[in-house]
């Protein structure tokens, strides 16, 4: 999903099909974010954030809150996850994609290719801090042939991406 997090952060637009999606504040007993997830992507929360995938599976889409001594541990949860799942990450295709800001949060994002039992996948982790002391690590995994086809979907999720005060 070439640059998805990025396209996200230079527009904000209200997209219909987020008539039909549930604001998920995180974690429920003392929120720190929420998320508007498109109820199609049977939206859940975890035990570390929420997580979603598209109606077809060719997406998988995440959040999970870490601070200064939980992050390392979010992100390789993260990196087992796909290895489980059978993701295979070329890291030379590793793309830093800079920082943007997302409703007033820093954000920073890391883009690789890869491979998935079913062919070539996009795989992008993102970081932003909703709060001092707090990281939102969001993981997205999704086949390169669905691109086109989700990304007004996980383009409106970000831009629904709020810190709770």
């Amino acid at each position: 999903m070439k640059k998805t997090f990025l396209i996200a952060s230079a527009f904000a637009v209200a997209f219909p099909l987020f008539a039909q999606a549930k604001t998920i504040q995180f974690p429920s007993d003392d929120p720190i974010a929420s998320i508007a997830i498109p109820d199609s992507w049977g939206p859940k929360e975890t035990e570390t954030g929420v997580d979603a995938t598209s109606s077809d599976s060719a997406v998988y889409f995440s959040i999970d809150i870490a601070d200064e001594k939980t992050s390392d541990k979010v992100v390789s949860d993260a990196v087992d996850f796909l290895t489980k799942n059978g993701v295979k990450i070329d890291p030379s295709t590793q793309k830093d994609e800079g920082d943007s800001t997302i409703n007033g949060m820093k954000m920073s994002v890391l883009r690789w290719a890869g491979t998935d039992n079913d062919g070539a996948v996009d795989v992008e982790l993102a970081f932003l801090s909703p709060a001092p002391g707090k990281v939102l690590v969001v993981t997205y995994w999704g086949s390169q042939d669905s691109d086109a086809k989700h990304d007004k979907e996980i383009s409106g999720m970000i831009q629904s991406l709020t810190a709770v005060k």
